[in-house]
């Protein structure tokens, strides 16, 4: 399922999800389905998983959602998608923020999005959010 959600094999992904697999459905990593599909850019994939009702906001085993690996590819209609399904724009990712991946991968297009979505979600906060990291391990 995960090799679907790679290469946006959206129909057989919607036909398994019709008889029962469950949308949130993780690889060994902890990577949902919803978070493989964004972080490939596979938009029709990404905006079935959240018709069908994948939690947008699940995080992997290093602590990320899927908009901070979106934010780190830069593929601003899949951040679009997830933010209006609710995604956290300000969401500690590992010690790190989507802005944070954003600035890093140099991906300003995203940060101007994260702003218009909260007045400082295009601020990286890397010092804040590695202390927050940082006790969540503790």
């Amino acid at each position: 399922m995960a090799e679907l959600a790679r290469s946006g094999g959206t129909a057989k992904l919607a036909e398994a999800i019709g008889q029962g697999l469950d949308v949130n459905l993780r690889d060994a990593k902890g990577n949902t389905l919803l978070m493989i599909a964004a972080y490939q850019g596979r938009a029709e994939t990404v905006a079935m998983l959240l018709k069908a009702g994948a939690q947008v906001d699940l995080r992997n085993e290093k602590g990320q959602t899927p908009l901070g690996g979106v934010a780190f590819k830069g593929h601003v209609d899949i951040a679009r998608m997830l933010l209006a399904a609710g995604a956290d724009p300000l969401g500690d990712q590992g010690g790190s923020t989507p802005a944070d991946f954003a600035t890093l991968a140099g991906k300003t297009e995203i940060l101007a999005l994260l702003q218009s979505r909260r007045e400082n979600a295009a601020k990286p906060t890397r010092w804040f959010s590695k202390l927050i990291g940082w006790f969540r391990r503790n």
